[in-house]
């Protein structure tokens, strides 16, 4: 969506941009680029990768250098967009230098309200705090385990005898077998590539 904007006595548009992310391959983004419409944004960003940090976010990436002074960018939460205070302060110092607004559906953030600033700040602080919480005890768990001797790591999630069967008997394309086993399609021709094969 585009909306005028007087800069300089001369009336320009600004536009509406949306990001939506999720971190994992099996989870949905159709929820998001939904709401990101109804708030008028015409342009959507979407990825599937973790939040922890947004270096590797490509999608992000994009609109951050394609953004220009008076757009606005929406995300429907914050943690969308970042996972950390640090991320988030260097996201939010990016737009400001470019003059662009960050605004979220579901939360009341408007980078333009010192109202909408505060309330940024707060949840930032929230979410890196769950992150450490999370990762502490994720870490606890696994000494535990260690110390019963029941910790085995993490499971392969390659399942190459899977792969080859779906390739040979199924006579399915990398892009499908990618696609249903929830897997990047690169990992699929490696595992091909080790039976001497490619899809």
């Amino acid at each position: 969506m585009f909306q005028p904007l007087k800069a300089n006595g001369t009336l320009q548009f600004m536009a509406l941009y949306g990001y939506a992310r999720v971190s994992t391959g099996d989870q949905d983004l159709t929820l998001q680029e939904h709401t990101l419409r109804a708030a008028g944004c015409e342009v959507i960003r979407a990825e599937k990768v973790t939040g922890t940090s947004w270096v590797g976010r490509t999608e992000l990436q994009v609109l951050l250098d394609f953004l220009r002074h008076g757009d606005t960018l929406m995300v429907t939460r914050i943690d969308r967009l970042a996972r950390s205070i640090k991320d988030l302060q260097d996201i939010v110092f990016m737009l400001k230098e470019k003059g662009v607004t960050l605004k979220a559906t579901e939360q009341p953030i408007d980078t333009l309200s010192a109202a909408g600033k505060a309330f940024l700040d707060m949840l930032g602080v929230f979410a890196e705090f769950e992150t450490n919480l999370r990762r502490e005890r994720q870490l606890e768990g696994i000494a535990a385990a260690k110390s019963r001797g029941v910790y085995l790591g993490r499971k392969p999630s390659i399942n190459s005898g899977e792969i080859q069967r779906l390739h040979l008997e199924e006579k399915l394309g990398a892009t499908e077998i990618a696609r249903r086993l929830g897997i990047g399609r690169s990992s699929v021709y490696r595992a091909l590539t080790c039976y001497g094969r490619q899809a």
